[in-house]
């Protein structure tokens, strides 16, 4: 598979990587679903701290032994949750990550991490201390690089002046596309984005609308009413006729050049090979992305700008 460099770093990932979140906790079936994606030349995963509390860190780290170095491991810290208690709190501080980088590594079984990144962030944090925690973890060689997970254009704004964050993780969808306002500031620093939530909840798959969560037929998903999805679906078709539903919403997002890569998560083998299979598709011509901006809504994050 194709890859691709993370910002200015020396992290080159396939353009699609795992996100590990939807793998479960059932070891077995997480690790049949990492080895399909090392088969299918998939070498960036995603896990975090919180997910499942340390188990899919655990689980991970079990699959990658004896071909770690081939592979590009990322993972996120700053909810601060105790082993047996329910919920999470916020902790962003220098000391907590100090120790979480230390937990993770463990969980992982590797004496390294190589891009570690902030799994949220407020404009409230300090975030000068929390930049000078990643700093130190990278001269102490704990992590290779360090980023963000976030949609708050003032957290962003910060971390791309202050700090030497080489990626920047953000939902990013053809169906939730507020990012773009904020691609050319990124690109300009020399950034990357990693797009989690490519295929938004399954409405862009190759599955039928009709199988989406009564919640979702009730509410819609962000701006888009159930029967707008609908109307998206069917007007996508006509757009990008020679890709599938599942092309042509990970083309979409690949064609940025802000983008190193896209994370969608994988249930199911089926899925990873689908996804897997849709990256290895024509890529869009710059006409059929155009006509896909245009059936859909560019959007704009109306919270946290300033």
């Amino acid at each position: 598979m194709e890859k691709r460099q993370i910002g200015r770093s020396d992290l080159y990932v396939s353009k699609m990587g795992l996100g590990c979140m939807s793998l479960g906790k059932e070891e077995s079936h997480a690790r049949s679903i990492i080895d399909e994606a090392i088969e299918l030349g998939i070498n960036y995963f995603d896990t975090a701290d919180l997910y499942d509390f340390g188990l899919n860190e655990e689980f991970v780290g079990k699959a990658i032994q004896n071909r770690r170095q081939d592979l590009i491991i990322a993972t996120k810290a700053g909810n601060r949750w105790e082993e047996g208690k329910e919920g999470w709190t916020w902790d962003p501080s220098q000391s907590h990550i100090q120790k979480a980088v230390k937990d993770s590594l463990q969980r992982l079984g590797t004496d390294y991490i190589d891009l570690y990144q902030l799994h949220g962030g407020t404009i409230d944090d300090n975030i000068d201390e929390t930049i000078e925690a990643f700093e130190e973890l990278k001269k102490e060689g704990l992590i290779r690089e360090y980023g963000i997970s976030s949609i708050r254009p003032n957290v962003i704004k910060q971390y791309l002046e202050k700090s030497s964050i080489v990626s920047i993780m953000m939902q990013y969808s053809l169906v939730d596309r507020r990012p773009e306002e904020w691609f050319p500031l990124i690109e300009e620093h020399g950034v990357s984005v990693i797009a989690r939530g490519p295929l938004a909840k399954g409405i862009l798959s190759d599955r039928e609308l009709d199988q989406a969560s009564s919640n979702m037929k009730e509410k819609g998903y962000m701006s888009y009413s159930f029967a707008e999805l609908a109307e998206l679906r069917a007007e996508l078709k006509k757009a990008a006729p020679r890709h599938s539903y599942t092309e042509a919403a990970l083309q979409y997002c690949l064609a940025s050049p802000a983008v190193a890569a896209v994370i969608p998560g994988a249930s199911k083998l089926s899925q990873l090979k689908q996804n897997a299979a849709a990256v290895h598709a024509e890529p869009l011509t710059k006409e059929e992305a155009g006509l896909l901006r245009k059936i859909s809504k560019a959007g704009q994050y109306e919270q946290h700008r300033e």
